[in-house]
């Protein structure tokens, strides 16, 4: 086969012929032979373990490199955008928040002189000898008390009255936002006071600093907050050196801390001051102690509502103490005086300060046909003549609160009702009241007041009304009862309903109402059945 193969090989072609493995080898270790030339144009390639770890080297590097650059950027823009942020709310606290009062209606009827002074300075603001940390202090404190802390949580143990070390710290569960403020308020007093020393402080800066911090740690409620609380008023007494009628509104605050804590004679002699400097009559001479219902009322508006304040307190005060006849009298003196105050017929028509100023008035005279109602019902008068006063002050209670809020006197859902429904606890205010930077805050307090002012009215009515053996008296206690719980919760659809008790409603008020109601129900439906 191998012959036959070599045959076909065409004629002319060299023959093959493998070389000799001894030649190819001496050929390769013979000294004349070189090793090929390298390729122009560059060097040759590195060997390529040693190029494996240079380029993971290098990636790694470059790769810490940018985390390093990117991480920096951003911890950079995230604090320029907190920065940011923070001082852009600090401004808004400087020239919204603490801005002055410019509407000169609401200056007319000295809402101006009511409202909360975190500055001294006429201009708004805070005071600029208070420095840097100061002034952040100051506003840090508003914020947390309009704004809250972010969480509905309370601190159980102040440091208001301890050491900075937190020795001696109040146990007792206080609202965070109210710990928070008058720790800030602290920070700010000492930053004051020493810029107080060296003269660079506005005047009043220390006195209104003084005055926040003061009304925060009453509304603590503790009994050493209560006991700092009127020590701080004490200050702001001394700084205003008795004189006006904002020391007139100190003295009020005065009267009622020492009554909380116990101190009747004190109370007593500071009610009789508020009352002296509210008729504008001089502070050089002692105050008629207890103070007497004046024969008219001042001109002052301002005046006017801290003067029915007292007359409010001192009613309270002979009612608890069991001083019945003294406070019958004192009570029928005080609604004379209230009456002889002019009014307007349709609060619509007057001005929002105006209606506001009445609306206040109106208000605390329905407090005291409570206070009369119950103090006649002690003194064993018929149950008519309370339920008479009761009706009065429920009435004027509603007014209050629907003209606040704007709202019609007859709930749309139930417009053939005896008893008309009231409208939803969370129903907000008017916006005449709501953007005014002056009446916000005293209008949602009047409302918040009013609404409780009814419930506790309408409530005394149907336990009244319950009690006097009528046949219908249990199916009209029901619709007192149920009309105490509308203006005290909030809608059954928010409450699963049940109902529950809404913004400025105590739970030991609630459970009160509730449990009357229930009673009224069950003694209805038993009724019916048979």
């Amino acid at each position: 086969m191998l012959s036959r193969a070599r045959r076909r090989i065409p004629a002319g072609l060299p023959r093959y012929t493998p070389p000799r493995p001894r030649a190819v080898l001496r050929r390769c270790l013979s000294s004349d032979s070189k090793p090929p030339a390298p390729l122009t144009g560059g060097s040759g390639p590195a060997p390529y373990l040693n190029d494996s770890y240079a380029s993971h080297t290098m990636f790694t590097i470059d790769f810490f490199k940018r985390f390093i650059k990117f991480t920096t950027i951003g911890c950079f823009m995230l604090a320029f955008t907190t920065a940011t942020a923070f001082e852009g709310a600090h401004m808004y606290v400087e020239n919204v928040g603490l801005a002055p009062e410019k509407d000169d209606e609401t200056k007319k009827w000295e809402w101006d002189l009511e409202a909360e002074k975190w500055t001294g300075s006429p201009k708004g603001g805070t005071d600029s000898a208070l420095g840097f940390s100061g002034s952040h202090a100051v506003r840090s404190a508003w914020m947390v008390l309009h704004w809250g802390t972010g969480t509905n949580t309370s601190v159980v143990a102040s440091k208001a009255f301890s050491g900075r070390e937190g020795q001696g710290a109040t146990l007792a569960p206080i609202q965070a936002s109210l710990e928070y403020a008058q720790e800030f308020l602290r920070i700010a007093l000492e930053i004051a006071e020493q810029a107080n020393t060296k003269g660079k402080l506005h005047p009043m800066t220390l006195t209104a600093l003084l005055a926040r911090r003061a009304d925060v740690l009453e509304r603590m409620g503790t009994r050493n907050a209560l006991d700092e609380a009127r020590a701080e008023y004490e200050r702001v007494w001394a700084n205003l050196g008795g004189k006006g009628v904002q020391a007139a509104r100190i003295a009020l605050k005065l009267g009622d801390l020492n009554r909380r804590l116990g101190d009747t004679e004190d109370a007593l002699f500071w009610w009789a001051r508020s009352v002296q400097l509210a008729q504008g009559r001089d502070n050089a001479t002692l105050p008629d102690v207890p103070p007497s219902v004046p024969e008219s009322i001042p001109s002052s508006p301002l005046a006017q509502r801290t003067l029915v304040s007292v007359l409010v307190s001192m009613s309270a005060f002979y009612a608890t103490t069991g001083q019945l006849r003294q406070a019958q009298a004192f009570e029928e003196s005080s609604l004379n005086l209230l009456r002889s105050l002019p009014s307007p017929q349709n609060f619509d028509s007057a001005s929002p300060p105006q209606a506001l100023h009445h609306l206040y008035i109106l208000h605390r005279s329905s407090i005291l046909s409570i206070h009369h109602a119950e103090v006649l019902y002690a003194l064993r008068t018929k149950p008519a003549t309370s339920i008479e006063w009761l009706s009065r002050a429920a009435e004027s209670s509603e007014r209050v609160a629907l003209s606040l809020s704007g709202l019609p006197p007859i709930h749309p859902d139930a417009p053939k009702s005896k008893i008309p429904h009231p409208p939803s606890s969370e129903t907000p205010l008017v916006s005449a009241y709501t953007k005014s930077q002056s009446m916000h805050g005293p209008a949602k307090a009047l409302l918040r007041d009013s609404r409780r002012t009814a419930a506790e009215a309408w409530n005394l009515i149907g336990v009244l009304t319950e009690g006097s053996g009528s046949p219908d008296a249990h199916t009209k206690a029901l619709e007192c009862y149920e009309r105490a719980l509308g203006w005290a919760g909030v809608g059954r659809d928010r409450a699963g309903g049940i109902g529950e008790p809404g913004e400025g409603t105590l739970e030991s008020d609630w459970k009160v109402f509730w449990s009357n109601y229930v009673r009224a129900r069950d003694a209805v439906r038993e009724r019916e059945q048979k």
